[in-house]
C-alpha cells in the first residue's frame, strides 16, 4: 500500500545562514549604527537586542527576510513578548517550532478523515503522521488538502512509498 510522512521539520544549516547573513546586514546599514542591534542563536532559540521596539522591529524584519530567502518557513516562528534589558535596550526571544505537537496530529487526522478521499487513513507516530492509502492519487489528493489547509506550521510530506 502506498504510504507517506507528514511532518514538520526545518534546515537548521539554512537558519544558521540565514542569522549569519541577516549580523552582515545588520553590521553594514546605517540605520542600526551605534544601536548595539545583534541576532544570537542558541540551537532553535533567536535573541534579538537593540536600543529601542522600532528598531526591533526593523531587526524582525531582516531577520525574516534572509530566513525567507534561505527557505525557512516562517509559520514555525514564535515570537515571545519584547523584555526590557539592561543599559536601556530592548530584548525579544524567537523561537522556531519544530515536530508535530499531538494536538496538531489530531487536528490533521481527523481533517484527513472528514475530507479525505474514502480508503485513506492516518496514525500518528511520535511527531510524524503516517497516511496510507490504496492509490496513489488519493494520498496526492492528501497532500493537497493538508497543504490548502493553514494549520499554523510548516508541513513537510517525506519518505513516500508506492
Amino acid at each position: 500500500m502506498p504510504s507517506f510522512d507528514v511532518v514538520s521539520e526545518v534546515d537548521r544549516q539554512e537558519v544558521r545562514n540565514a542569522i549569519d547573513q541577516a549580523q552582515r546586514e545588520i553590521a553594514n546599514r546605517f540605520d542600526f549604527k551605534n544601536t548595539n542591534s545583534s541576532i544570537e542563536q542558541n540551537e532553535l532559540v533567536i535573541t534579538l537586542r537593540t536600543i529601542s521596539e522600532d528598531r526591533l522591529a526593523a531587526l524582525r524584519v531582516v531577520l525574516e527576510e534572509k530566513l525567507v530567502k534561505r527557505g525557512v518557513s516562517l509559520k514555525g516562528l514564535d515570537y515571545g513578548k519584547v523584555d526590557e534589558a539592561t543599559q536601556n535596550t530592548v530584548r525579544q526571544v524567537a523561537t522556531i517550532k519544530v515536530g508535530i505537537s499531538s494536538d496538531k496530529a489530531r487536528e490533521i487526522n481527523r481533517m484527513i478523515k472528514e475530507k479525505g478521499p474514502k480508503g485513506v487513513s492516518s496514525q500518528t507516530q511520535g511527531d510524524t503522521v503516517r497516511v496510507t492509502g490504496k492509490k496513489r492519487d488519493d494520498l496526492q489528493g492528501v497532500i493537497a488538502l493538508l497543504k490548502a489547509a493553514d494549520l499554523e506550521i510548516p508541513l513537510q510530506f517525506e519518505n513516500f512509498r508506492d
